[in-house]
């Protein structure tokens, strides 16, 4: 692993953490101010910028205070010259979601930039499969 890919995955580690506590401040450090996020609820264009982005957390930390988890399950990183990219399976949800669905696992893709020697996250998508759709992968 090279000492760019080390940095990401502390960098992402840090970050999953602070989401995990609610920590707002900790949640946008190391994101660039014109990040683009694509998340699971609306709207559907993402949003972007840092104050945009800055604003959907409060009602995510609402929702995971009631009982929900945030864990990284596994992190795949890439690092070449100044971009990356990272990709993760997340347990994300409550205890219901998960008796539910066992199985259940946020995705989590990262898009980063090296700026005056620092990466930043410019890009962010969270997504659930579409478990309405059967599959034919059988």
């Amino acid at each position: 692993m090279s000492d760019d890919e080390k940095q990401i995955r502390i960098l992402i580690e840090r970050w999953a953490a602070a989401v995990h506590v609610g920590d707002l401040a900790g949640v946008l450090t190391d994101h660039a101010p014109d990040i683009v996020m694509f998340d699971v609820p609306p709207p559907n264009e993402g949003v972007r910028g840092i104050d945009a982005y800055r604003d959907v957390w409060p009602g995510f930390f609402e929702w995971q205070a009631k009982g929900a988890t945030f864990d990284i399950v596994s992190l795949e990183v890439a690092a070449s010259g100044d971009v990356a990219f990272a990709y993760a399976l997340l347990l994300c949800g409550t205890a219901e979601d998960f008796a539910t669905d066992p199985a259940k696992r946020l995705r989590l893709t990262f898009g980063l930039r090296k700026q005056e020697g620092r990466w930043v996250v410019v890009h962010e998508h969270h997504s659930f499969p579409d478990t309405s759709v059967e599959s034919d992968n059988g």
